[in-house]
């Protein structure tokens, strides 16, 4: 017998994901499935071994007939904060939302208050947290193998919310969570340029400020070139981290040292971690809604210190999305006109508009 049952909301590419990790975790079972599109319902049910009782095209249905233990919610970023929130009433064990957690601070605080008012665990799907890559670059920083880490740089493509998002989440796990004091941003949006729904930038760059004087440069659609990555420089080495391989370079290591380690799934590692949250195993999940909170801020305060034309100090004191409303008060005026899409490829049938 599963231990808990599992809802899926919105049966895309990452639900597939998601459930490729539920189907590996002991304990699990994937007990229903929500989505607007009954092609994607019936495709996904096939795959995953859902009979179609469990489908269910409206999500509140399948949360009021269902009642999940976990819910996963895999829909684009602009429903997170809305499908969480609704799924709190409704009193799961734990909430799984993919990244980014919300499209601005305002959301992420409704989805952390709902679940706390609801007794409701929640997860944000930072699932690179769980590479072993990443796992094995933190415990070099915790045991001083680079020295005081002084500098990260990074470069990624596709908007800040998108790998971005990845990026200073992957940097701040692996530096052990510190606190941000400040942040500075420039951004060009001379484009309607969107991302699963999202107005997003065209090209961007922040400078981070963290606790204990660690500098992050993140540049963003800037080069022909970019990955998850990012390399970090300390007092007494450099560690090269991307997904899933680690170099380390130090004055022990005669040069560049690739490091060895077992590599999984990062959504199977993903759920493995929240049942083992649930379970008691662990006393905290390490991509909980706080630490995705936390993520989101700094890439809002990006957009803040453009709208600002300053240096932001945390905390962030603006709640709304800074981007939209320097677009839709025209201090971003679109110099091309026309809404286009980076993620147009994943729309089923006819509906390709965004507004």
């Amino acid at each position: 017998m599963a231990r808990y049952r599992v809802g899926i909301i919105a049966c895309g590419g990452i639900a597939r994901a998601h459930a490729t990790g539920w189907s590996q975790t002991d304990g699990v079972e994937i007990a229903a499935l929500a989505d607007t599109n009954p092609q994607a319902l019936a495709e996904f049910g096939e795959s995953f071994g859902v009979a179609p009782a469990h489908h269910y095209l409206d999500y509140r249905a399948m949360l009021d007939q269902e009642r999940p233990d976990i819910v996963s919610i895999c829909s684009w970023h602009g429903l997170h904060s809305e499908m969480t929130i609704a799924a709190a009433a409704r009193k799961p064990k734990v909430i799984l939302s993919e990244k980014p957690m919300a499209t601005s601070l305002s959301e992420a605080d409704a989805m952390i208050t709902a679940c706390q008012r609801n007794g409701v665990r929640l997860a944000i799907g930072h699932m690179r947290r769980f590479y072993h890559g990443w796992e094995t670059a933190r415990g070099l920083v915790a045991d001083g193998a680079i020295g005081t880490p002084q500098k990260v740089w990074s470069l990624v493509h596709d908007g800040l919310l998108n790998w971005g998002t990845h990026t200073i989440d992957g940097i701040r796990y692996v530096l052990g969570d510190p606190a941000t004091e400040w942040v500075l941003g420039a951004v060009e949006r001379k484009t309607d340029r969107y991302e699963r729904g999202l107005r997003i930038e065209d090209a961007a760059t922040g400078l981070i400020g963290l606790a204990g004087g660690t500098l992050i440069s993140l540049l963003d659609d800037l080069t022909s070139y970019g990955s998850i990555n990012f390399q970090i420089t300390g007092s007494d080495g450099i560690l090269d981290v991307d997904e899933d391989n680690v170099r380390l370079l130090n004055g022990s290591t005669a040069g560049w040292k690739t490091l060895e380690f077992e590599r999984i799934d990062p959504f199977v590692g993903q759920a493995r971690g929240v049942v083992d949250w649930l379970d008691g195993a662990v006393d905290d999940y390490r991509g909980e809604g706080a630490k995705g909170r936390a993520t989101l801020e700094i890439l809002m305060s990006i957009y803040e210190s453009v709208r600002n034309r300053g240096v932001v100090r945390m905390p962030l004191k603006t709640k709304v999305n800074p981007l939209d409303l320097m677009v839709e008060t025209g201090q971003l005026p679109v110099e091309f006109p026309g809404i286009y899409d980076i993620r147009s490829f994943l729309v089923r049938g006819e509906g390709m508009s965004w507004t």
